[in-house]
């Protein structure tokens, strides 16, 4: 394991929620970040483990691997990927998101 899918896998592994995305939750830098944000707020999410991937290219690329996902943002839940924003989006319309944020936090 490489050093930055090392550094990936703490990351997932420490935090109950973590979402790698372009800039952070108060600023973020996409609209499909922004997406994100918004969705684990209306979860009721008030704090959550952010990467802003804008900062450090190494996690940027590193993060695609790990998940073998090609797009940021990614969300991880209790370490296990869960999507992007488009799948957040329909599992939160679902209720499944906010079953598992539940259970995480």
């Amino acid at each position: 394991m490489s050093d930055i899918q090392a550094v990936i896998h703490e990351q997932v592994g420490t935090h109950p929620v973590v979402l790698y995305m372009k800039g952070t939750p108060q600023f973020p830098q996409c609209g499909f970040s922004a997406t994100a944000v918004q969705i684990l707020k209306a979860c009721g999410l008030g704090e959550f483990y952010s990467v802003d991937v804008l900062e450090n290219p190494e996690i940027r690329e590193g993060i695609k691997q790990f998940a073998n996902w090609p797009t940021i943002p990614q969300l991880y839940i209790q370490g296990q990927f869960i999507g992007g924003a488009d799948i957040m989006r329909e599992m939160y319309q679902s209720g499944e998101l906010q079953k598992l944020l539940s259970a995480a936090t």
